[in-house]
């Protein structure tokens, strides 16, 4: 299944296509269609790059708009008489992501022919990768261990 990682609201979600979910207070009217800024999205491959990420459309349809539970602030300071009681409650809005998916069938930068780390060569001239773990640097030779 695909899913997305979205950010709205200064936090981030991980949706997929039908998912219901709570974020804070939109803008727009319920029943409207809201496109999400994806920040990676995972089907068979991983896109994240911003080129791929371009290519991707997670739209979510606002549900309903709603107020979460009421917390209670209490400040008190002891042998000052001083006591204040407050209370919060969060405006929220009820998405349903509506559409979840990648056109264009792009591929993640590890899969585009990105080109692989250079080869050192070492001070005989073969490359770091070819020698013998014996012969990796600060390793002792077999000659110098017997020896």
């Amino acid at each position: 299944m695909a899913y997305a990682i979205v950010k709205t609201g200064g936090k981030q979600y991980r949706v997929e296509q039908g998912q219901v979910l709570l974020v804070e207070r939109l803008p727009d009217d319920v029943g409207k269609t809201v496109a999400l800024d994806p920040l990676l999205f995972r089907s068979t491959d991983t896109i994240f790059d911003a080129d791929g990420l371009k290519k991707v459309s997670v739209k979510a349809k606002i549900v309903a708009h709603e107020r979460g539970e009421k917390l209670r602030i209490f400040k008190f300071k002891p042998k000052r008489g001083y006591k204040r009681t407050a209370g919060h409650r969060q405006e929220l809005t009820r998405l349903e992501i509506t559409e979840c998916l990648a056109t264009g069938g792009s591929q993640p930068a590890s899969r585009r022919g990105a080109a692989s780390p250079a080869k050192v060569p070492s001070s005989d001239g073969a490359p770091r990768s070819a020698r013998a773990p014996s012969e990796k640097r600060g390793a002792a030779s077999p000659a110098e261990v017997t020896e």
